[in-house]
Formats: C-alpha cells, sequence, structure tokens
C-alpha cells in the first residue's frame, strides 16, 4: 500500500515515465498520460483517502482484420489500443464494491448480492455485477474495494469502451485478491458473461479478448467456447505506421436492421445446406451452388457469404506477415479486407439512405489524401460510424488535418498499438 502522495510525486518527478512511454508507447502523449493519473490520484483522495493498494489499465481496442466473421465461427486480428481505462484502487473489507467513473455517479454492489437484476440490465452496475459473480463462480476470491475510474476510450466509436470496462474490473479482482492469477482469456471469458447474461447484449467474444490479451492478437472462434487464441508480436510504431480511427459522424438511428441482416444472411446460406454457421462448410461447396444459393438467398446474402471465406484467408495473410516484419503485405491486405466489405459485404452504408454516406466520403478523402502514405477502411459494424487507417508516421499530421476538416475537429484520432492487455501499472 502506498499513498496517493507518494505516486503523484513519483510520477511528477519522471520516475515513472518509462513505465508509461512501454505503456502507451506515444513519447508526446507522456505529459497527457502524468496528468492524467495524477488528476486521478488526486480524485481518488478526495473520494476514498489517501491509501493506494493498486493502479491498473486496460485498453480499448480495433478491429483489423476479419470484418464480420465471427458470428461465423471465423477468425479475426483484433489490435489493443493506447486508449484506456484506468483505476485507482483500494481494498476494503466492508464487503461491498464502490467504483465512482469520472463523469457518473458512484455504483455500490454488495457482495452479498450477487445474483443478476433484471431492473440493472443495459447498465454499468450490470456490468460490475456480473463480473465479481462469474469470476467468483469460477473459484477465484473475491473482496470489497473502492475505485475511482477514468477512461478515454470513446463510447461509440467501434473502440469497445465496455470490454475495456468489463477487463478493468477482471483485472482489478485478479490483482487485489489473486495475485494477478486469472489469465488475460479467462479476464476475458468472465466479460463476455457479465455482457451477455447481466447486461443483457449478446455480443461475441472478441472485444473482450482483445482488450484483456493486448498486442495484436489472432482470434480463431471455430469453436466458440473455446477459441484459440494466438499473440501477434509486431511493433508498428517501430514500422513507422499509427493507427488513425476517424468518427464520420453518421447516425446509428434505424440502422438495426441493416446490422442484423449481415448475420442472418449469411446464417440464410448456411441453412441452405443443414448448417448453422459458414464456417461449418466449404467455400467450394458456395460456389458450386451459386445458382441455387442466389435464387433462393439472393445476391447479397451469396456475396457476404464469400466474403467471410475470403476474409479469413485474410486474416491468415494478415498475421502471417506481421509474423515476417512484412508491413508491405500486411497493409496490401488490410486494403483488400476494406475492398470486400465495400463491394462484398456492403456494409459502408445503407440502402436505405443513399444520400448518407459519411464512411464512403471519408475513405474516398482517405486515398485521395494518403496516395502511398497508408491505407484505409471501414472499422467495426459498418454503416455509419467511424473508418480506420494505417497511416505513416510522417503523413499523421496532414491525414488527420484532411479529416478534420471534413467531420469537424477532434474526429480523427491517433492511435497507436499497445502491448498490453489488462494489467497491474504500478
Amino acid at each position: 500500500m502506498k499513498k496517493t502522495e507518494e505516486y503523484i510525486k513519483m510520477i511528477s518527478l519522471g520516475e515513472a515515465d518509462d513505465r508509461l512511454i512501454d505503456i502507451y508507447v506515444d513519447k508526446d502523449k507522456l505529459s497527457y498520460q502524468k496528468n492524467r493519473y495524477i488528476d486521478a490520484l488526486k480524485e481518488f483522495n478526495r473520494l476514498f483517502g489517501d491509501n493506494v493498494d493498486g493502479i491498473f489499465s486496460a485498453p480499448g481496442r480495433s478491429e483489423i482484420g476479419g470484418n464480420h466473421t465471427d458470428h461465423q465461427h471465423g477468425e479475426v486480428l483484433a489490435a489493443s489500443i493506447n486508449d484506456d481505462a484506468i483505476a485507482i484502487v483500494k481494498k476494503t473489507d466492508n464487503n461491498e464494491v464502490n467504483i465512482l467513473s469520472k463523469g457518473y455517479d458512484m455504483i455500490t454492489i454488495s457482495l452479498e448480492e450477487l445474483d443478476k437484476k433484471e431492473s440493472e440490465e443495459g447498465t454499468t452496475s450490470s456490468l460490475i455485477r456480473g463480473v465479481i459473480a462469474k469470476t467468483k463462480e469460477n473459484g477465484y476470491n473475491i473482496g470489497g474495494f473502492d475505485a475511482y475510474v477514468t477512461s478515454n476510450v470513446l463510447s461509440g466509436s467501434g473502440l469497445s469502451s465496455s470490454a475495456a470496462f468489463e477487463t478493468l474490473i477482471g483485472t482489478i479482482l485478479s490483482g487485489l485478491y489473486n495475485d494477478m492469477s486469472i489469465s488475460a482469456i479467462e479476464i476475458a471469458i468472465i466479460g463476455q458473461y457479465a455482457e451477455n447474461i447481466y447486461f443483457g447484449k449478446p455480443c461475441g467474444l472478441m472485444d473482450q479478448m482483445a482488450c484483456s490479451v493486448g498486442s495484436l492478437c489472432h482470434i480463431d472462434f471455430e469453436n466458440p467456447s473455446d477459441p484459440k487464441v494466438l499473440k501477434t508480436s509486431f511493433d508498428m510504431d517501430s514500422a513507422g505506421y499509427s493507427l488513425c480511427i476517424t468518427d464520420t459522424k453518421g447516425s446509428h438511428a434505424d440502422l438495426t436492421p441493416d446490422y442484423a441482416a449481415v448475420p442472418a444472411e449469411m446464417k440464410f446460406v448456411a441453412a441452405c445446406f443443414g448448417k448453422e454457421v459458414l464456417r461449418e462448410l466449404k467455400e467450394e461447396d458456395i460456389l458450386s451452388h451459386a445458382s441455387y444459393i442466389r435464387e433462393k438467398c439472393g445476391d447479397r446474402a451469396f456475396l457476404r457469404a464469400i466474403h467471410f471465406y475470403e476474409e479469413n484467408k485474410r486474416v491468415q495473410a494478415e498475421v502471417n506477415a506481421l509474423n515476417n516484419n512484412d508491413i508491405e503485405a500486411f497493409l496490401s491486405t488490410v486494403k483488400k479486407s476494406g475492398d470486400s466489405s465495400y463491394k462484398y459485404l456492403q456494409n459502408v452504408y445503407t440502402n436505405h439512405q443513399p444520400d448518407k454516406q459519411n464512411m464512403s466520403v471519408a475513405l474516398m478523402i482517405s486515398e485521395m489524401t494518403l496516395g502511398d502514405n497508408g491505407v484505409a477502411r471501414v472499422h467495426g459494424g459498418g454503416f455509419a460510424g467511424t473508418i480506420q487507417a494505417f497511416v505513416k508516421n510522417e503523413a499523421v499530421a496532414e491525414y488527420k488535418k484532411s479529416m478534420d476538416d471534413i467531420f469537424g475537429q477532434g474526429s480523427c484520432n491517433v492511435l497507436k498499438i499497445r502491448k498490453y492487455g489488462g494489467i497491474s501499472v504500478m
């Protein structure tokens, strides 16, 4: 246990600089991170006193490859980013958890009341309760704690702020009461359980896995109850590239049918062969029955099915390129992934609103601005929202300006891929 003043002095004097740069990668943001941690420590002191048992961090995530493949038991390449949620924490012996997140009210969870509460569905309280309950159910120690949380993972940006939060709570319990012995994969599965059962959102496991495991993460969902996870070590910053996520300010209102149609149409194709998902079939099965599928399911369903198989191949190609330190091959495959999402998956804009094509505009401006300095593609679910670009570090300023000029100041977020998932910072 340390005092908040000790941590503040250590950070102020630069004694934590190496640790913060190691975590957040971007040296230009060191001052920002130091001030962020100091402000959090001061606020924790105001709320809970000056004793601190730990500082924890969990990152947001960005999907790199595998656009709309996880729900068909496909393969995904995802990455943790250097935007994160951090928590200043101390143990308590009063059998309850108190968490105040910046900008929100205090949440108190009794450790004697861990059953799901229907009235909490869709709330942060349900996520906390669900993570604690599943951690206990899995045989790990739990206990009370006070925490002040602050996050710069943008909500609604496709960077998975909820998965970062779930990972943060799981990492706190691992650190405070289990000597950091709960594996990153198990913390991810616990987070998914909390979101599925307690929060009431039937999400896959990709978000939690990328946030918890860290770095570039290759996930194969052929067996979704036991996904294969391989961490891919590649230093994107050393290769000279940054990850830029641009919020195109498109409205997600009324898009639920568009999102739902993607897995539904893929499953419709699979059902033609008596299967539940496309992973249970081979691409040759689809191609050799093209006329039948087009007639029974429609052309878009056929195109989306082919996207699934080709996207799985691209994930494997991206991983191989990174393992071989071949950045050009990686970027070429990212571009092909984006092209396939646009032409075959068709999730860049909705056919119901052809006059609203924010992401189409963003992708066009990206190509015109970047030239040979990077590649861009749709990010996440699509139809509105965000695009992703890998941009040469020396071209980032110009690219950010071009995006901000179109979509508003601060629309383009410049990120780095960090090597850590959920961790104890200090």
